[in-house]
């Protein structure tokens, strides 16, 4: 009898001290599983798992098309991980203005070649350096809230080289692993730098994710409405909307919402005819859909705010003169450009951001 009383309160002190164990584990934060280079010669991508990832040329986040760089250059190739797999969601391409032109990253040549996008690369500082198909850098941690010690950020610098009309900016990434698709752009300039009177960043391929709603304070705007009519193969463009009617977060913050009108099974599906098929790289392919944003710090920011869009009926066909090597996308106008505007000022910062959460979901939880 004794030996079963002693065997008894051992059995219950081992279950005690196993649901400590247990409760203990649980309340250790858990550490933030980065997307990070290997080494110096790795595939130039950065991002975090369940969340944005970011690449430059000539990585591809997708490998999609076979003996492709993934894109163009002169652009940010921004992705999304999840479960274990990366899909390419959009691009962000740099256009600096200088007395009143404005130069596009992707389509004006480089000086160092002749061709077409400017080449960009990565650094753990802004010393200007040279350009590298490889990473270069792993990207630096740091702890940034000192409140909450647990979360991580990951930063590093985007450079790239002059542009034509004497702007030269770069940029500096951030990650935080409590915000995990969030990505941070802060755009900084070079003492050789022409005056830029604005430095866009620009999501430029909405239309691959077929955005056509976009939320404002009192209203969605439809591209297929505001786009009614428009058939050709450029882009259609509208005026901008002032800060004023953009949405706001608790803090204060301004941000704007872009999504797709369609359910996941419409946005997924590709017509079945010879010009479709022979441009599949356009059909969506995550398993999932996503909300795009722009967002800015409240009290980082001026009046000249701006959301800007334009709007495409075809997919980009190549700069080919013939109208037969465009096809039109399904369902209507979408939104392809979808940026903030607002006068430069050194050191300023924007937030793009995809969310798994509808864009009403997220416009109700301000």
């Amino acid at each position: 009898m004794f030996n079963k009383i002693k065997n008894l309160c051992r059995f219950v002190i081992l279950s005690i001290l196993a649901l400590n164990q247990a409760a203990t584990a649980q309340q250790l934060p858990t550490k933030p599983s980065w997307i990070r280079p290997e080494n110096a010669k790795s595939p130039p991508v950065w991002g975090i798992h369940d969340g944005i990832v970011v690449g430059l040329w000539p990585a591809s986040l997708e490998g999609t098309v076979p003996n492709t760089e993934g894109g163009p250059r002169g652009l940010l190739r921004i992705g999304y991980e999840y479960k274990g797999v990366v899909y390419l969601i959009n691009y962000i391409a740099v256009e600096p203005v200088v007395d009143g032109d404005m130069e596009f990253s992707e389509v004006r040549p480089s000086v160092v070649d002749g061709k077409l996008g400017k080449l960009f690369w990565a650094s753990d500082s802004d010393s200007t350096g040279s350009f590298s198909p490889y990473a270069s850098t792993p990207g630096v941690i740091t702890h940034p809230d000192a409140a909450h010690p647990e979360v991580e950020e990951l930063s590093l610098y985007i450079l790239m080289e002059k542009f034509i009309d004497g702007a030269h900016p770069y940029l500096k990434l951030t990650i935080r692993s409590d915000k995990p698709g969030e990505l941070g752009l802060q755009i900084f300039n070079y003492k050789n730098n022409a005056v830029m009177e604005r430095c866009a960043l620009t999501a430029t391929m909405g239309n691959y994710s077929r955005l056509r709603l976009l939320y404002f304070k009192d209203k969605v705007i439809d591209s297929r409405k505001l786009f009614s009519g428009y058939d050709d193969t450029e882009f259609d463009e509208k005026e901008p909307y002032p800060v004023g009617q953009m949405l706001k977060t608790k803090n204060g913050d301004p941000i704007v919402f872009a999504e797709s009108n369609e359910t996941f099974n419409e946005l997924a599906s590709w017509p079945q005819g010879p010009a479709y098929l022979a441009k599949w790289h356009w059909h969506y392919r995550p398993f999932y859909k996503l909300t795009q944003y722009w967002r800015v710090d409240a009290g980082d920011y001026d009046k000249s705010l701006q959301v800007r869009v334009n709007g495409r009926a075809k997919y980009w066909g190549g700069e080919s003169p013939h109208k037969e090597d465009y096809i039109s996308v399904p369902g209507g106008p979408a939104f392809e450009n979808f940026e903030l505007r607002e006068n430069y000022h050194s050191g300023q910062k924007f937030y793009f951001g995809l969310s798994m959460k509808t864009a009403k979901e997220l416009a109700d939880g301000l």
